[in-house]
């Protein structure tokens, strides 16, 4: 069995003793990581390394930043698109490895802003240019899971509130459209797999009282070829780990895999 998680943790700074404690608990073979807001030497290796994990890390100071931990070996491991566009592009929000014959991919899709503007025009391009690198430098025949905070809601289903969402950057038709392309170029939703009727969700924003109440909305994937994805036996989000003294807006989601199959 491989067990791969994501989890956009808001600061590992912040959340460093419930990323231990979680890793003890649920003991995943990779755990993706997003929004870490620290430089590579500020990330808790030792952590990491107490509990038998390898780390690769993608970072900048402040913001962004993304990571894989694997109890194997990081085979391969790249961060950027290869496009020409990381010198004009410097926030930290790729990075990929193999891991037991599956190549992992992290991503942390930018937000996109209010839907208007230079932050939303980024949003797009920067998929754009996802979409672009995978069909380069990817076959959808092989092993392959991408993971992290997409910032998309795929559809109402993925909301709880629709109505309240439905103008916001998450669900904007546009991004959602983005969203399809990468499952049209041969990824499979593995979290809708085993919850066709949605309501999971893995947000839930700290200024609305969000978890309290009840409005999440699921923009954190686990998204898999279908050679992998056919072999993926169970899909949950963890939500006892939004509760509690400081937790992050995103709880972690994960997958089962019979892999090898």
């Amino acid at each position: 069995m491989l067990k791969i998680a994501t989890w956009n943790v808001n600061s590992i700074k912040a959340r460093k003793e419930r990323f231990a404690a979680w890793l003890q608990r649920h003991e995943p073979d990779v755990l993706c990581l997003q929004e870490l807001k620290v430089e590579a030497d500020a990330f808790p290796h030792e952590l990491a390394t107490e509990a038998g994990y390898r780390s690769l890390i993608n970072a900048q100071r402040t913001y962004n930043g993304v990571a894989i931990l694997a109890k194997q070996e990081l085979v391969d491991p790249r961060h950027g698109f290869g496009d020409g566009d990381a010198a004009k592009d410097p926030q930290a929000r790729h990075v990929e490895a193999t891991v037991a014959g599956v190549r992992v991919i992290c991503v942390y899709v930018p937000n996109g802003g209010d839907g208007a503007g230079e932050k939303w025009t980024y949003k797009l391009a920067w998929l754009e240019r996802l979409l672009a690198y995978l069909a380069r430098t990817h076959d959808p025949n092989q092993p392959l899971v991408l993971c992290g905070d997409l910032n998309i809601a795929p559809d109402d289903k993925d909301v709880a509130r629709p109505d309240e969402w439905r103008n916001t950057v998450l669900c904007l038709p546009e991004a959602r459209e983005a969203f399809q392309r990468l499952l049209a170029w041969g990824l499979v939703d593995v979290t809708r797999k085993h919850h066709p009727d949605g309501g999971v969700y893995s947000y839930w924003d700290y200024r609305m009282l969000g978890f309290q109440k009840g409005n999440g909305i699921r923009i954190d994937h686990i998204l898999a070829t279908t050679p992998l994805a056919d072999t993926c036996v169970s899909a949950a989000v963890d939500r006892d780990e939004r509760k509690g003294k400081l937790p992050s807006d995103h709880a972690p989601v994960y997958a089962q895999f019979a892999w090898p199959a």
